[in-house]
């Protein structure tokens, strides 16, 4: 009897021993360092479908961000034309929502994860410390390369108006009659210069905000294709696939009426129409090459993505609301059509309530 109590005592100890193992063994030693095994999980059968997301995204992407290109085959789609400005407001609602629905939370979810050590990790809102940051240096990079180009342009503007004022000083000092046509003439070339100065800074204000949008929407893209390259879940890459499919079309026309309004040159469209179409891709492509040595799970990766999507979550909120949103909603164009302003509130909100919905899927 008592030799039986014995044995019944020693198993109870083992299996509280091998529950405990398992409740508070570390995600790092189990996890962490294995891909978990189920239905899902098959790398043959996953290779295929990224190599058709490859394809998919690449056509996707390239017909967004060219679309803005198409205003002498389709005039709707004019910079003039009420229709471009309220597509333009619903692909800022496109960005916004990328980034507080997509991006910041993917980093708040690496950061914070279990495979990563307490100190200083879980510890610290590293997610949010980097994104504020970022957009803060964003303001910084928008602002001083505004005020670099806009002093650069009124100081090519200065001589003549200088010049001018001097001359009418010594034809005054001189007794000379001004005429009344010969002051129109000055007065309207003074509006004129200041005209073309405005004009000169607005466009260098597109074209910062051209490239600093397509940078972190490049960030962006690359971080979301290595993932999705890196995994052999062929239940989520289906969904995934057509999520990105839409989500570049819409982030495409967002970047499309920015590069369009910058008025670059052929040669420069066609290189930013390029990189923002073929970076998904790359990350995929990429994704796949290194899918024996990426490993998701693991701190070094968690760590890099994660820094990087809160950076490019910083980058895209402030393009969205500041250069994006902000500047079209206070333009006099919305302020002084009322009716235009509320459709394009209504498509900003849509916009942001679409990539809401589809951060399911993501």
């Amino acid at each position: 009897m008592g030799t039986n109590s014995e044995v019944k005592h020693l198993k109870l100890k083992i299996s509280l021993v091998f529950i405990i193992i398992v409740l508070f063994t570390p995600k790092s030693l189990a996890e962490c360092e294995s891909e978990s095994v189920d239905s899902c999980n098959n790398k043959e059968k996953a290779l295929p479908l990224k190599i058709m997301a490859i394809f998919a995204i690449l056509v996707t992407s390239m017909i967004g961000v060219s679309l803005s290109f198409g205003r002498r085959s389709i005039p709707a789609l004019s910079p003039e034309n009420d229709l471009f400005m309220v597509v333009k407001c619903f692909a800022g609602g496109i960005i916004l929502g990328t980034g507080f629905m997509h991006v910041l939370p993917d980093s708040f979810d690496m950061l914070g994860s279990d495979c990563l050590e307490e100190k200083p990790w879980h510890e610290f809102p590293f997610s949010g410390l980097v994104a504020m940051f970022s957009a803060l240096f964003t303001l910084m990079v928008d602002s001083l390369a505004t005020s670099f180009y806009g002093k650069k342009s009124s100081d090519a503007v200065i001589p003549d108006s200088h010049t001018g004022a001097v001359g009418g000083h010594q034809e005054q000092e001189m007794g000379a009659v001004v005429s009344v046509g010969h002051f129109h003439g000055h007065h309207h070339a003074a509006i004129e210069a200041t005209k073309n100065e405005d004009g000169d800074t607005q466009l260098v204000r597109y074209r910062v905000v051209a490239m600093v949008l397509e940078l972190g929407i490049i960030v962006h893209s690359v971080v979301i294709g290595l993932s999705m390259g890196a995994s052999n879940n062929t239940c989520s890459i289906k969904g995934l696939t057509v999520a990105l499919c839409f989500h570049q079309m819409f982030e495409g026309i967002g970047l499309g009426g920015c590069i369009l309004q910058a008025q670059y040159k052929l040669l420069k469209r066609v290189v930013l129409v390029l990189f923002f179409s073929i970076t998904t891709p790359f990350g995929i492509a990429l994704g796949i090459g290194l899918s024996r040595i990426y490993k998701e799970n693991s701190p070094s990766a968690l760590i890099t993505v994660g820094m990087l999507n809160a950076s490019s979550a910083g980058l895209l909120i402030y393009m969205a609301l500041v250069d994006l949103l902000s500047t079209d909603f206070m333009s006099p164009r919305l302020q002084n059509n009322i009716k235009l302003q509320f459709k394009s509130y209504v498509a900003v909100f849509l916009g942001a309530a679409g990539m809401s919905v589809m951060a399911k899927w993501n």
